[in-house]
């Protein structure tokens, strides 16, 4: 490869890893903040489920960028072939951990359907156990998004082994105060103020706006790993 052709790919490499490497640290800092925090906000997350896996995974995903981008940036600055050599394999497993990630979501599909989902609730759900980590992760996205179960407040029928007809999650709550007080206890234990909206339907409803965005951004992330791994490459081909 000419100089000035091996230049400009070592500075482009170097500029494109460094802005990977910036997005690293604020993903591993803010995962590390949030989970560290001492003000109470580390008990929130620990109570919830969701928000735990999502804290974890921000800090996994802010210390795999982190690393990508400091192994990208010193290898194209110091043309150094051992660290572009790792930070092409680096990026090849990813992508390949990703295609995998994609074939098998597509051979599983049948696993996302609403009976799936709706015989797996009747299973495993406990209604008002806090300890149980399915039963928790319900109660909170039924919270999260005001609905009840998979397709409505009847997916409980006879599933409770207790006198209320639906799960405290069910109810209608007070979103104006902080701790979202139920709204008529009684009644919604009852089976009346209640969300009889199911989860299946309200969560693909807040979904389907952002479902071309996330597909773009797939392929966008896709497109700039495959990037990432030619100009590696080129650039390991093109030192002596």
């Amino acid at each position: 490869m000419e100089g000035d052709s091996l230049s400009c790919v070592k500075y482009l490499m170097f500029i494109f890893n460094f802005f990977i490497f910036l997005g690293g640290s604020f993903l591993l800092g803010l995962g590390l903040w949030v989970i560290i925090d001492p003000t109470g906000f580390r008990e929130i997350i620990a109570a919830n489920p969701l928000m735990f896996m999502g804290a974890y995974l921000l800090l996994a995903m802010g210390a795999m960028l982190f690393l990508l981008g400091f192994l990208g940036c010193c290898g194209a600055i110091r043309e150094n072939k051992c660290l572009l050599l790792f930070f092409f394999m680096f990026i090849l497993v990813i992508f390949l951990a990703e295609l995998s990630a994609a074939i098998l979501a597509f051979l599983f599909r049948e696993n996302l359907t609403r009976d799936f989902f709706t015989k797996d609730l009747k299973r495993h759900y406990q209604g008002n156990n806090s300890t149980d980590v399915f039963t928790s992760t319900w109660n909170s996205v039924m919270i999260t998004f005001e609905c009840c179960g998979v397709n409505g407040p009847e997916d409980f029928t006879g599933a409770l082994h207790t006198m209320n007809v639906v799960p405290k999650a069910c109810c209608v709550r007070n979103v104006l105060q902080k701790d979202g007080e139920i709204i008529g206890s009684e009644e919604c234990m009852m089976g009346r103020e209640l969300n009889r909206q199911g989860c299946y339907s309200t969560i693909l409803n807040s979904m389907e706006p952002y479902v071309y965005i996330a597909g773009a951004l797939a392929i966008g992330v896709l497109a700039v790993e495959l990037f990432a791994m030619i100009f590696a490459m080129c650039l390991f081909r093109g030192i002596q």
